[in-house]
């Protein structure tokens, strides 16, 4: 079994050279892809290869990717502003000449602001392009890691739907055998309906009596839902063998599911039926809330 969850998470950190970043996936439900992006400014260049690595790894659902990319603080390089010293220097020449006072000592000249600038060391071409492969690198090993976490949760959702499908089963099987359903029983039910409104059971038609309960078991009659209901129970557990997306079939064939059992509830034509019916509706309910969370 291979299905797929639409909700996952994933978090991959990365670092090289003077760089650190974080990537972190979250997905949730949705009717198809939508991918949405939180990068830092100048990654505008890699958002396109990013959204293609999405579509490669996932079928469906709305996935938010954020990117943080942090700089270590300290990685610049001092430079001694001449002009500026120099402009101090001679300053402190003139002042002297009407001040007798000592020179000013070197370390007092350059802690003055200004003299000393310090910049960031900028980064070359090769060392910025070896960092973004790093990152989508990363985003790959990402990626893989939130399919995983999709797989382990699909796995238990199919676990739920098969058993939701097996009491469908099991229900299916409790309405063909009704007891209601049998010919002596809708006999002895429109028997007794029609003694109620006459009063009076010497004066039945016994052939008019056989011909009205034949009718009215043909009208209840639920063998072909039923046998639908053995057909969609074979198509899902096809369905959940498989290796494709199937999140919309399966959609649609809990509709088929629900379809049949609104037909079988409105069939019924006693309490056991309709009971079981009921229980088929709420198996099948619950069945469809697990089925909207395949991929």
């Amino acid at each position: 079994m291979a299905l797929k969850s639409m909700t996952g998470f994933a978090r991959r950190e990365g670092r090289l050279g003077h760089h650190s970043w974080q990537w972190e996936a979250r997905t949730v439900n949705g009717r198809g892809l939508d991918v949405r992006l939180r990068m830092p400014p100048g990654y505008e260049a890699i958002e396109q290869t990013v959204r293609d690595a999405c579509k490669k790894h996932l079928a469906r659902g709305n996935c938010t990717l954020v990117l943080s990319v942090q700089r270590d603080s300290g990685e610049s390089a001092a430079r001694l502003n001449e002009e500026l010293f120099k402009q101090v220097v001679q300053a402190a020449k003139r002042a002297r000449e009407f001040v007798d006072a000592a020179a000013p000592t070197l370390d007092g000249l350059l802690s003055l602001r200004g003299v000393i600038e310090t910049k960031e060391v900028e980064e070359d071409e090769s060392a910025e392009k070896e960092r973004m492969e790093a990152i989508l690198s990363d985003l790959k090993d990402l990626l893989a890691q939130l399919v995983t976490a999709r797989m382990a949760e699909g796995e238990h959702l199919g676990a739920a739907i098969s058993s939701h499908i097996d009491e469908i089963e099991i229900l299916a099987e409790t309405i063909e055998h009704a007891p209601s359903r049998t010919p002596d029983a809708v006999n002895i039910r429109l028997r007794e309906r029609i003694e109620r409104l006459i009063g009076e059971a010497s004066q039945l038609d016994e052939q008019r009596l056989h011909q009205e309960a034949v009718l009215l078991s043909a009208k209840a009659d639920v063998k072909e839902e039923i046998d639908r209901l053995r057909a969609h129970n074979e198509a899902a557990r096809e369905l959940l063998q498989n290796d494709d997306p199937v999140g919309r079939r399966l959609e649609f064939l809990a509709q088929e599911f629900n379809r049949e059992a609104n037909t079988i509830c409105s069939k019924s034509n006693d309490i056991d039926v309709t009971q079981a019916g009921l229980a088929l509706k709420t198996a099948i309910d619950r069945m469809r809330e697990q089925v909207q969370n395949i991929e």
